[in-house]
């Protein structure tokens, strides 16, 4: 009886480990924010859990989402998706145009409030940074929401990102505990 009960527990505590080693490496990862690029929403080392399904499938990436990827073979770098394939990007008077169609970036009215000096966005158009007219088939544009001090998509060491380099994306910051948040 004590034999069966033991490898019971045993049994138990291997199926815990193995579901808890899935879950940490297919589905939800937590990482820690390195930098201060996505100032407001995410501050430097702020603890958040990314979602890894369907992290390649560029159906489920969608416009203002934030993602990690990898920038270089050592760095991951986490941004807000502006840009999706075939999107032209502009920003006059610092705000944001799609395809001609101005867009609203709540996210960045806080920002702008405490910004005492010029725009928080510089003006610019896609083919001033990528060349392109518009975002290339399978890629992203991507911007740190603190966009005087990010290394984004507007430099050449980064450009536009390639779906297939997304490790996930941010949908929860955890800890500190008073920055809780669901991260949209």
């Amino acid at each position: 009886m004590k034999q069966k009960e033991i490898f019971s527990w045993i049994k138990s505590i291997i199926i815990a480990c193995i579901l808890a080693f899935v879950v940490r490496e297919y589905i939800f990862t937590p990482i820690v924010v390195d930098g201060e690029s996505m100032m407001p929403t995410l501050k430097d080392s702020e603890h958040i859990i990314l979602n890894e399904v369907g992290k390649n499938n560029p159906d489920n990436i969608k416009r203002f989402d934030i993602i990690v990827f990898h920038a270089t073979k050592e760095k991951d770098y986490i941004k807000r998706v502006i840009g999706l394939p075939g999107d032209h990007i502009e920003y006059r008077n610092d705000t944001l145009y799609i395809n001609g169609k101005k867009y609203e970036e709540p996210y960045l009215d806080q920002y702008k409030k405490e910004i005492v000096t010029g725009p928080l966005t510089e003006d610019f158009k896609l083919e001033d940074y990528t060349g392109s007219k518009t975002v290339p088939e399978g890629q992203l544009f991507v911007m740190g929401d603190n966009r005087m001090y990010s290394l984004d998509s507007r430099s050449p060491k980064v450009g536009t990102i390639s779906v297939d380099k997304i490790v996930g994306k941010a949908k929860l910051a955890y800890w500190p505990l008073k920055e809780f948040q669901w991260i949209k």
